[in-house]
């Protein structure tokens, strides 16, 4: 396998791939816009991973799936997405769901209960389904926003409502910070029906999202909170330990829980 992407991701999902944590997955590529010094494999261009890989892993943002992941699928390599916010396109979802013979997936990131989701859609569809997401200021400043949300967030002592929309509105406006409404839309098979609330919260020493979702078959909630990645705390610390986990069921590691 290829990893596309060096930083608080990357780092330790390589790591872990070159230590043999992974039984059946071996690291013989890393691709990144800079020049490294620490992988612990050869630094290759993304045209010589798709020769050398049997599946490549994005670790790096959205842009690189809008950019290379139809290309990837076409070269008959098989995808890992960990930005899962770029499938709020529709056009690129729908091209990399049709696209092969490479085939894609999606790791879940930061949150749980999206297996059941899926599976409970079959039963037919979620009515009412919402994700808050709370996190610290500082990790939800994006340049689009004016100067009265701005200081709003900083100044606050409390929580404060920096957005509410869809599945389909939010991950665009947050590229680094809510790729878990994405992947709750993925789940449930529909970007509109999502409703997201993106809290700021001084106080949020972690990171939390709240998932509810009911229909005519069940009442679903679940409720995590992570610490954030002390490198980069836009992200949780447990979001490369999840892309970990999908490598080993892609890899075949017994016991996993699909």
């Amino acid at each position: 396998m290829g990893l596309v992407g060096w930083g608080a991701i990357g780092r330790v999902v390589g790591t872990a791939l070159a230590e043999g944590g992974v039984p059946g997955a071996e690291l013989v590529c890393v691709v990144d816009n800079r020049a490294l010094g620490d992988a612990p494999a050869p630094q290759l261009s993304f045209e010589d991973a798709l020769d050398h890989c049997d599946l490549i892993v994005e670790a790096a943002g959205q842009s690189v799936v809008r950019e290379w992941g139809e290309r990837v699928l076409q070269s008959g390599t098989d995808l890992l997405i960990a930005s899962t916010g770029a499938l709020t396109e529709e056009n690129l979802a729908a091209a990399l769901l049709a696209a092969g013979p490479g085939r894609v997936y999606f790791t879940g990131g930061a949150v749980g209960g999206l297996d059941l989701l899926q599976a409970v859609r079959s039963l037919g569809p979620l009515t009412d389904v919402t994700l808050t997401t709370t996190k610290l200021p500082s990790t939800l400043e994006q340049p689009w926003m004016g100067a009265d949300l701005l200081h709003r967030m900083r100044t606050a002592t409390g929580p404060v409502e920096v957005m509410r929309g869809t599945a389909r509105d939010v991950p665009v406006k947050f590229p680094k910070s809510t790729n878990v409404a994405a992947s709750v839309a993925l789940a449930v098979g529909d970007l509109d029906a999502v409703r997201v609330r993106v809290v700021a919260d001084p106080a949020a020493q972690h990171t939390r999202h709240v998932i509810e979702a009911s229909g005519g078959h069940g009442v679903y909630r679940f409720e995590v909170q992570h610490l954030p990645d002390p490198d980069n705390p836009a992200t949780s610390q447990v979001v490369p330990y999840a892309v970990l986990r999908s490598l080993g069921a892609l890899a075949g590691r017994r016991g996993q829980i699909l």
